[in-house]
Formats: C-alpha cells, structure tokens, sequence
C-alpha cells in the first residue's frame, strides 16, 4: 500500500510550500515506483484564500491526519499568534500513532505549540529564528542550517529549503536513485551544501558573485588534482585577501573548508555505486592520502568510508549506527558549506532515530528512522507567509 502523506492548507497561506509538497508527493515522477498518497486537508473543507489572489478548496480535515504515515506542517498564518487547539491536538496524535511529522519554513511555530520540538534541535526560516527561540524556550533553535531530521519530528528552514527536505524523505524512503531521478526532473540539485546563514541579507554585488563562482567553478572542475586559495583568488582577478573576504561573504566559509567539503562530496556517489578502492577514491578525489580522505570524510559524516559503502551495498540505506549522510557535490557554482550531524539529544518514545542537520561547518546528514536532517531560510512575520 502506498505511503499516505497528509499536508496541512490554511486561510491565509503562501502557495510555494504547499506547491512543493503536491509536487513531490503528488506527481508519481520515477516509472514503476509505488509512489506517494497524497491527502491535502485543513481544520474546514471550506475554500481557502491564498496569497496571490485565488482560494484552494481541500477535500479533507484533520482526520486525514489519522491515517497517514507523514503530516506536513508547511507554514502557520502568523508567526506571532497561537495554534489552534484542533491543529495541536491531531499534529500530537498523528505523533503518537507513529506517524513522521514534518515541518516546512513556519510550520516549526505548529510543532512546538505541539511540543513535538521540546528539547530538540529544530530549524525554521533565518527571520523567524529569534521568535521562535523566544516563544518555545525549550526548542533547541538551529538557524543556520537548511533541515533538521530526528527521525520522527523534521524541519527545515524556509521556503525552497523545504524541497531539500522533502527530496530528502523520497531519499530515505526510496533510496539515492530514485531520490536523485525526482530532482533531476525537478531540475534542482539532489542535494545543496550548506546552511541558511549564506542566504541571510548581505551587501554582495553581482560582480562579486561572478568571480567568486568563476573560481568556484574552476575548482569543482580539478577537485582531483591541487587547489590552492591563490590559483583560485587569480581565477577570480582579486588579490588573496581580497578573495578570501568575498569568499566568506558569499560562502559563509573559508575556501579550504568548501573545497574540503566538496571533495567529500565527490565522494559520495563512487561509495556508493562503485567498488573503487577506498585508497583510489581518495586520490580520484583530491586528498593527499588515505590516511586524510578518512579523517575528512568521517568528521564530516560521522562514519568511516567504508561503513558508508558498506550501508548502501547491502541495499539498506542508512543504518542506525550512521548518524548522517553528507550532501552530493554542488552542481552549481553556488557558496556552500559543509552538513553537520550529530546524535539526537532527545529522542523521545516516537523517535526512530539520529539527528542530522546541514549547516555552516563541515558534518554530515541523514532520515528517517535511522537516519538523520538538515535545515533552511525564513519569511518575514506577517500573515500568510510560511
């Protein structure tokens, strides 16, 4: 039976997430895949105005909760007022009976009413951060990262980085291949390095941008051979300090770590579907010898190569003792940042598993059950924003 999904619609509610969420679970996109149910339902089966001028009509209410086996949360109507008790109450009893709950941009602001993020790491968009810091005190606020997956409860930053965490759901359920087909359709990148902090405001200019992703993109084009911080500032027609300063800005990280973490990520996809040496993947992929590729690769994974390649020959996916799957090579020239992943710090009766989040430091990812999330942006306060 295919796996129901139930996506919360409310009055007031900016389309994109919702968008997503249909998209993706709605559109069977891999041939002979038992694909997704998909239940859109909201506390009235009356329509609905959404921003933008036109009204949606769901055909379900919150009873659709019931039945399924992930609830998504993809924004509230305002960020400063509270949930409502119905919305509280199905979101605590579809965690009860095991279902995943997930939550988009502001829809982290419904699970913590629901204290389904109490003691726990959790994400929301980068504006709302604070806000929610200050109304849940018991939330473990993580603003700079584009998801974050315990297992049972997931959240993810803003807007388009709830496509990051609803790809990686399809990745967790149906596997790398599958997940990486859906993207490719979508026409976005399997997966993106880095956190939310290299979207918040900052005074880039286009000209900036372009040397910057000029060098960038040169060095994702030799990640094998050496790169050094002053063969890319000469790409990008700056001075060293020059360089390293827009880097930053663009990047939120230094251009060792992004190319460290683009080399791991480089990685990823001969572990997984090769039986390349680990000491060939670790030339083929730039590091100076096994010794440092193995080092690199489980600080930012928290687990070594092999127990990685071991993970998906035995047609698993992740196991529980993985804590988090680093994302796949940028396939842009896009500032990045390596994932972070860590162990779950609270893992409540529901929970299935580690915690993984994508954030500003070099570390690692993971999904449901026994792996771990990462995290994205936010919207501004006012009503109908998600």
């Amino acid at each position: 039976m295919s796996h129901r999904v139930a996506v919360l619609a409310f009055d007031g509610m900016a389309p994109f997430e919702l968008g997503c969420v249909v998209e993706i679970f709605s559109v069977a996109r891999p041939d002979g895949v038992d694909w997704y149910d998909l239940k859109v339902c909201a506390e009235t089966t009356s329509p609905l105005r959404a921003v933008g001028g036109f009204s949606i009509t769901p055909s379900h209410g919150l009873d659709a909760f019931e039945g399924a086996g992930t609830v998504v949360v993809p924004g509230v109507r305002d960020v400063r007022q509270e949930v409502s008790p119905a919305l509280v109450e199905a979101l605590r009893a579809a965690h009860e009976r095991g279902a995943r709950v997930v939550s988009i941009c502001s829809g982290a602001f419904a699970l913590a009413a629901a204290g389904l993020l109490d003691g726990r790491e959790a994400t929301t968009h980068w504006r709302y951060a604070p806000l929610l810091k200050t109304r849940f005190p018991e939330v473990k606020v993580t603003p700079d990262v584009l998801y974050v997956d315990h297992g049972d409860v997931l959240t993810s930053a803003g807007s388009a980085a709830g496509l990051d965490l609803l790809l990686h759901l399809v990745r967790t359920d149906h596997g790398p291949t599958v997940a990486n087909a859906v993207a490719r359709r979508l026409v976005v990148a399997p997966h993106r390095e880095g956190g939310q902090a290299q979207f918040i405001e900052t005074p880039v200019t286009p000209t900036e941008e372009d040397a910057v992703g000029r060098a960038m993109e040169w060095a994702l084009t030799r990640l094998g051979g050496p790169i050094s911080v002053r063969e890319m500032a000469r790409q990008a027609a700056m001075s060293e300090r020059s360089f390293l300063r827009h880097f930053a800005r663009k990047s939120g990280t230094s251009p060792l770590k992004w190319v460290i973490g683009q080399r791991v990520a480089a990685s990823l996809p001969l572990l997984e579907g090769t039986t390349t040496p680990v000491e060939e993947v670790a030339v083929a992929c730039g590091f100076e010898s096994p010794v440092t590729f193995r080092h690199h690769f489980t600080r930012a994974m928290k687990t070594s190569p092999s127990t990685y390649r071991r993970a998906f020959q035995t047609g698993g996916g992740l196991p529980a003792e993985i804590p988090g799957r680093g994302r796949t090579h940028e396939e842009n020239s896009a500032g990045v940042r390596d994932p972070v992943a860590g162990q779950d710090p609270a893992r409540s009766r529901g929970a299935r598993g580690g915690l993984v989040r994508q954030q500003a430091a070099p570390e690692g990812q993971g999904g449901r059950g026994e792996r771990p999330v990462q995290a994205g942006p936010a919207a501004t306060a006012s009503a109908g924003e998600s």
